[in-house]
């Protein structure tokens, strides 16, 4: 399902990526682990289309997509988790979700108010991932795990064919682990996932 060669990634003088190759199947689970400043996030960041190698080729089903911006890659069914939460903190958790739903369905339905259908079925992903009862809380009144969960939610509402997931565990209580952990494995083994994530059991429950 996507495809690595030779890829190699620079900054000035500092070599993140030397000549990195894999290939991670349709429906397979695969973590990238390694030790702090090993490479990982400029891995999962080139892949997500937020940063150019500076050599080598990434392939999603077969198709190069090595120099398509991340919203083009996201058009072709790939979805980032960022380490770091990316959501809008003022909006509600349903609205945030509606957002990504809206987005898939057409660019410019992102400018305005979502309709109901789009409003339902963000109330269903986040039911999907734990926060039924949570829609109309803003983000800003989330806990960490539960943002984590809501990010999880923005990624299903793409439809993606493969989930990226930078460090997804970070910050958790050993509570909102389990539950994050639990949620991904349940996902539908039809989807392909790469996990970045230092604790190890996490990665053997995953991977």
């Amino acid at each position: 399902m996507i495809e690595i060669r030779e890829l190699r990634r620079a900054f000035g003088g500092v070599v993140a990526l030397d000549g990195v190759s894999l290939a991670v199947g349709e429906g397979e689970r695969r973590a990238v682990i390694g030790p702090n400043g090993a490479g990982k996030t400029t891995l999962i960041n080139i892949l997500a289309g937020e940063i150019e190698p500076t050599g080598g080729t990434v392939r999603l089903a077969g198709q190069d997509i090595t120099r398509l911006r991340a919203w083009q890659r996201a058009r072709l069914g790939l979805a980032h988790v960022y380490q770091r939460t990316e959501l809008f903190s003022p909006l509600s958790a349903r609205e945030n979700v509606a957002l990504a739903v809206g987005a898939r369905r057409g660019p410019y339905r992102v400018f305005r108010a979502p309709p109901r259908a789009e409003s339902e079925e963000a109330d269903a992903m986040l039911e999907q991932v734990g926060l039924a009862g949570r829609e109309g809380v803003a983000v800003r009144a989330l806990s960490h795990g539960e943002r984590r969960q809501l990010e999880l939610a923005v990624a299903l509402a793409q439809r993606p064919r493969v989930l990226l997931l930078d460090e997804p565990t970070a910050g958790m209580s050993p509570i909102e682990t389990a539950r994050i952990t639990k949620l991904v494995a349940g996902l539908d083994r039809a989807l392909t996932i790469l996990i970045v994530e230092h604790d190890m059991d996490v990665v053997f429950r995953l991977a």
